[in-house]
């Protein structure tokens, strides 16, 4: 399914069943089926719900490691949709066999993996959720479904905020102040807590400081793609910057043009006599990137959009030096390494959604209707013009870039 269909389903479908789901809520904790355990004792299994966005999986390594303190390893479980399974993975926090997928190649065949999840969290005797979406509907109903006595997510309490019924036990208050690594850290947080006590979690939020989680490929995997660069590449060359312009993503809003990057990789060949640039992206975005490749016409760009797993896009953020691109899943993939980062956002903010780390350059301009996108409006932005975005210069990025590269020349 196209993502805009899973956010109508979501949006419609999902109301009403979090409205059914939640009277029957109501009826079992009224004749005694729904107890809660008692505060501050310590779930046994732990399952988190992050269906959608494999960046934003990055930033819940740290709730994902105080879970593993607290239950062990094998006790603690993830669900998310078949095609983000692969961050999962990398990520090597979960078990394999712990982790849960729901496909969404058709509808009735994400309805029957839904129930499936829930038929196997039920088996399991998972008796935490925490629900990472933060205000989605169907993440909400699959919480309940699941059978767990404790379930932790996001409350719009008396805001004005997205419907998803009464479904959490441990309700927590959304902040807009705070970013998503401390968000999850909290709610991981809110499960210890007394359920009486709204909203959750009364806490500081940098006593919950993240610090990025870093994953090495194997040394075959780094030599095989050094030699792929060196067979491609001219002789002399040092170091290699990487450019994601993402010139497939559905949100256009979060795009830098595309000549743009054209230009920034002409301006850091002609200053930087050693470097090499490498486009990446995904197999749809590989003509397109090859047509920037012949733009800048130099022997010293090439394009491995679509000629890499997402475990091998990971290996060349370890072999390169800098990573350029916009607000996406990249941007947060290579805080897995050791590049330096520069991202570019617009239409949503890096106070919440930066990538986690002290090698990232953020360029931004907070104009008076940014973020556009949020969890208030389904991630959907009314802009048909990108002003956030296209205020971001050539001169800027390269000095970015020039710094970067400053930086890691002097150890």
């Amino acid at each position: 399914m196209k993502p805009a269909t899973i956010r109508f389903i979501d949006k419609y479908l999902g109301a009403a069943a979090c409205a059914c789901f939640s009277g029957l809520y109501r009826v079992q904790r009224a004749i005694g089926l729904a107890p809660i355990p008692p505060t501050g004792t310590v779930p046994e299994r732990i399952l988190f719900l992050k269906l959608v966005e494999q960046g934003a999986t990055v930033l819940a390594s740290g709730a994902l490691l105080r879970a593993i303190d607290l239950v062990g390893r094998e006790n603690v479980h993830f669900c998310c949709f078949a095609e983000n399974r692969a961050i999962v993975d990398i990520m090597d926090l979960i078990p394999p066999e712990n982790v849960l997928t729901i496909r969404t190649t058709r509808f009735t065949i994400t309805v029957w993996d839904i129930l499936r999840v829930a038929w196997r969290a039920r088996r399991l005797k998972v008796d935490a959720t925490i629900d990472l979406e933060f205000f989605a509907k169907s993440s909400a109903v699959l919480a309940y479904l699941c059978g767990a006595q404790r379930r932790v997510g996001m409350d719009r309490f008396t805001a004005e905020g997205p419907y998803r019924g009464q479904l959490m036990t441990h309700r927590v208050q959304y902040s807009p102040y705070l970013h998503t690594a401390i968000a999850y850290a909290l709610l991981l947080e809110a499960v210890l807590r007394d359920p009486e006590e709204v909203p959750l979690c009364k806490e500081l939020p940098e006593d919950y400081a993240m610090t990025p989680l870093q994953r090495r490929p194997s040394d075959d995997m780094l030599t095989n793609l050094r030699e792929r660069l060196e067979a491609v590449l001219p002789a002399g060359i040092n170091r290699i910057v990487l450019l994601n312009p993402n010139p497939t993503d559905s949100l256009f809003v979060r795009k830098w043009p595309e000549q743009r990057f054209v230009s920034l990789g002409r301006e850091i060949l002609e200053r930087h006599t050693d470097t090499a640039l490498v486009f990446v992206g995904t197999p749809e975005e590989r003509e397109d990137t090859e047509r920037l490749c012949t733009e800048i016409a130099s022997e010293r760009v090439v394009t491995m959009a679509g000629r890499t797993t997402l475990r091998e896009l990971i290996g060349l953020f370890w072999i390169a030096d800098v990573l350029v691109t916009n607000d996406s899943g990249p941007a947060h993939f290579a805080t897995l390494s050791p590049i330096h980062i520069v991202a570019m956002y617009g239409p949503e903010t890096p106070v919440l959604f930066g990538p986690l780390g002290t090698r990232v350059q953020i360029v931004h301009y907070h104009l008076s209707c940014s973020p556009c996108l949020n969890v208030f409006n389904h991630r959907v932005s009314p802009c048909r013009d990108n002003v956030c975005i296209q205020r971001i210069t050539v001169d800027e990025v390269g000095a970015a870039v020039d710094g970067a590269l400053a930086e890691r020349a002097a150890g």
